[in-house]
């Protein structure tokens, strides 16, 4: 009897443990998903109550439906990226690349007068060549998609550099490899949110081809950048 008491006594015991430890975890997560968490959380938020567009990463929660990743945002600025929800998104994209196109444009005629390195001359030969193409195209897509559509204003977003500084203190070939670095960054910035929001598969394609080539450009400028004068400005 006495031996049967004990273990009644033991069982009792530990189910008032268990029982303890349950109740008080009501709302907490895994022990693998607490590191960093702000713990003020975890027994305000019960899973149960969570959306199902509700995500945890790390130390913050975010709505899926808004989150994106750093891959996908690229070097985005976020505070000045104002789209207009009344116009269509690949309205404004085609206008606003169209002319951040042509400031490409411009500054790589510049290079053509004034850059000394023969191979920033080339290069600008294929800047202007690549981009009056995809400036015809977009032309066309304005037409045929949006043809009663006044002007946008463009993405209202950073664009980078749309001019070669100025300052005659810094060789001219180091200065547009300054504001054609920012510039290219300001069209991938353009092109990754399109690759995310843009309704025509046509501009999605082309936001693509931006990204790859200007990228790889920057790429190019970045190593000349470091051969000539020993890294950026």
């Amino acid at each position: 009897m006495q031996r049967n008491t004990k273990q009644q006594v033991i069982g009792l015991t530990v189910i008032g443990i268990v029982t303890l430890i349950l109740s008080g975890c009501t709302g907490v997560m895994p022990g693998g998903n607490m590191a960093g968490m702000d713990h003020s959380m975890t027994t305000t938020t019960p899973m149960a109550n969570m959306t199902a567009g509700t995500m945890m990463t790390g130390t913050s929660m975010m709505s899926g439906t808004a989150m994106m990743s750093g891959t996908q945002m690229g070097g985005m600025d976020h505070s000045q990226m104002n789209m207009d929800p009344s116009k269509p998104f690949d309205a404004q994209f085609i206008d606003g690349m169209i002319e951040h196109h042509q400031g490409a444009i411009e500054m790589a005629q510049q290079a053509l007068d004034q850059a000394e390195h023969e191979e920033l001359r080339t290069l600008a030969e294929a800047i202007i060549a690549a981009q009056n193409t995809e400036i015809e195209q977009m032309q066309e897509w304005r037409t045929a998609w949006y043809a009663d559509l006044p002007p946008t204003g463009g993405m209202d977003m950073g664009m980078g550099d749309m001019v070669i500084s100025s300052d005659e203190s810094i060789p001219f070939d180091q200065r547009f490899i300054t504001a054609m670095i920012s510039h290219h960054q300001g069209a991938i910035d353009m092109a990754t949110m399109a690759k995310q929001m843009a309704e025509h598969q046509e501009i999605r394609d082309l936001a693509d081809a931006i990204i790859t080539a200007q990228q790889a450009e920057i790429e190019q400028m970045q190593a000349w950048e470091q051969a000539w004068f020993g890294g950026s400005q």
